[in-house]
């Protein structure tokens, strides 16, 4: 979920309500985390959720080509995967 290769140069100031923090630092605590750890990590996983969800994307030509050229490529054999969803569940 993290970028672990950049470096943290950038910073992001928010302001909020004292019950607000107070929640924030709760919820962080109980994760073991700090503020801004836990502000991170859950500010993350909701951007890219928000990005993964969209119904509308634009790709440029050369990731038009790319996008079709995988839709188009033969489907590949998973023997594994297969036979996993021909079996019976253990919920049956």
């Amino acid at each position: 979920m993290s970028y672990p290769n950049e470096p943290r140069t950038e910073r992001i100031d928010i302001r909020t309500s004292s019950s607000v923090k107070k929640l924030l630092q709760q919820a962080a605590a109980a994760s073991h985390k700090n503020v801004s750890e836990f502000l991170l990590e859950h500010g993350l996983q909701a951007a890219q959720e928000t990005l993964t969800n969209r119904k509308l994307f634009v790709l440029n030509d050369e990731q038009w080509q790319a996008f079709q050229d995988a839709l188009d490529a033969p489907c590949v054999e998973k023997p594994r995967l297969r036979r996993l969803l021909t079996e019976p569940s253990v919920f049956e």
